[in-house]
């Protein structure tokens, strides 16, 4: 049975941004973010409503249908604009976690590739549709397109459960790089044509 994806518009920004902010609020490195688990999917929340909405602007954003997954990719041939507003924005989404948030950025400013790509940001699938093949079936999905325009796609993978998927799709490792309480971060280039 085929996943049936489509593109995202401005009305799906909320919903993508909650669906991002639950899938995520258990990793390493989300804990590290705002180590609050009180309020960590309301600020994780809040800060990707910021990225989505952008992406929806600027990038492409695909939904599995029902809305259980998503992805949030940005083209990077051209200089890509930084979001309106983005360090107001970011302080009232992250408030006392705002320099955690900046310190991330800074690190994925230092180690992303200048040569041009499509740039995954986001790959969340909902905690309870998880292990059916949602997340496969976004990035063939995209990859399809891609590899049809001979497109380099990159990536950080910020677990090793998810970067065991990007290998399967033909992603292969560039160094790492690890937040200040060693979390690691695992950029990832796939060439067009490989994997699924």
């Amino acid at each position: 049975m085929s996943t049936s994806i489509r593109t995202a518009g401005p009305g799906d920004v909320g919903p993508v941004a909650d669906l991002v902010a639950t899938a995520f609020a258990g990793l390493r490195a989300t804990a590290w973010l705002v180590p609050d688990s009180a309020v960590r999917v309301d600020v994780l929340r809040a800060d990707f409503r910021i990225l989505v909405e952008h992406a929806v602007e600027h990038g492409d954003v695909d939904v599995v249908e029902d809305g259980a997954g998503a992805a949030v990719w940005f083209p990077r041939a051209d200089p890509l604009p930084e979001p309106p507003d983005y360090e107001r924005r970011l302080a009232e989404a992250c408030g006392p976690w705002t320099q955690r948030f900046t310190h991330l950025d800074e690190l994925f400013a230092k180690n992303h590739p200048e040569s041009p790509h499509h740039h995954l940001a986001l790959l969340a699938v909902r905690p309870d549709h998880q292990d059916r093949g949602l997340g496969s079936a976004l990035l063939r999905h995209r990859h399809a397109l891609l590899d049809a325009a001979g497109t380099p796609a990159y990536l950080e993978a910020s677990s090793p459960r998810s970067r065991a998927l990007y290998l399967r799709h033909g992603y292969r490792d560039r160094p790492p790089f690890d937040l200040p309480d060693g979390t690691r971060f695992w950029p990832m280039w796939r060439r067009p044509g490989e994997g699924g």
